[in-house]
């Protein structure tokens, strides 16, 4: 994490104060994204920062995340470099109750009692939200083919055959 960031943030201090934080996290770092790469290279860009909107005061942290994903094409198995770049709004709720006041374009963020957050886990859920459920290289040409059975196939395969061949006899 980078220098500047804390490991563990105050959010309503910080909502009070309009906080802005900007950092650096390595890929390696982030545990439950490991499964989904290819490899760990690679760091992540991103910038938190908390404040309360105008006209409703809901108070938010405002995401802005900037990597490249080393994943592998489920189409030609080959490494690929995914861009991510995302900015995501959450409203930082106290209970599920205050889920409810917030605007539609707001994801839901339950603070903990003590109000601490680790911006560390804020990016890597957004970036395990971020990873498609199958990944496929852009550019990558998708394998159509038609591939009839044989006549042959085709009989063994059916359940009736055995019922067939008893009716010709």
């Amino acid at each position: 994490m980078s220098a500047n960031v804390p490991e563990l943030l105050d959010a309503w201090r910080m909502v009070a104060a309009h906080r802005r934080f900007d950092g650096v996290l390595p890929l390696a770092a982030m545990k439950r994204l490991q499964g989904s790469l290819v490899d760990d290279g690679g760091e992540v860009r991103y910038s938190i920062e908390f404040g309360r909107d105008d006209a409703l005061q809901v108070p938010y942290a405002e995401l802005t995340i900037d990597t490249a994903l080393p994943l592998q094409c489920q189409r030609s198995l080959q490494p690929f470099l995914l861009p991510v770049q995302l900015v995501q709004r959450v409203g930082l709720v106290r209970s599920e109750d205050e889920e409810a006041a917030l605007p539609p374009d707001y994801e839901a963020l339950l603070v903990p009692e003590d109000g601490m957050l680790r911006p560390a886990d804020l990016v890597e859920d957004e970036l395990v939200l971020a990873v498609p459920l199958v990944p496929v290289a852009p550019g990558s040409e998708a394998v159509e083919g038609d591939w009839p059975a044989t006549e042959e196939e085709q009989r063994k395969a059916s359940p009736f055959a055995a019922l067939a061949a008893l009716k010709k006899q």
